[in-house]
């Protein structure tokens, strides 16, 4: 029963995965582009660095996480 119910989830995340693939740039919340996130244009090079993505996502993987080993 266990390897089912993880075969079921994992297929569940792809699914949403999916979606926001290809919904992306039609969501009001872009990632990668939140505010916050660093952007700095030099004269020829730009850099970048996601830190609120970053935050945003370790947020929502540990949240997953903890709920994963209370099932």
């Amino acid at each position: 029963m266990g390897i089912g119910r993880t075969l079921i989830l994992a297929g569940a995340a792809l699914v949403i995965l999916g979606l926001l693939w290809t919904l992306g740039e039609k969501l009001p919340i872009r990632f990668g582009r939140l505010p916050g996130d660093i952007e700095i244009h030099g004269k020829h090079s730009v850099f970048y660095f996601p830190i609120m993505t970053c935050i945003l996502l370790s947020a929502v993987l540990s949240l997953a996480m903890w709920l994963w080993r209370k099932l």
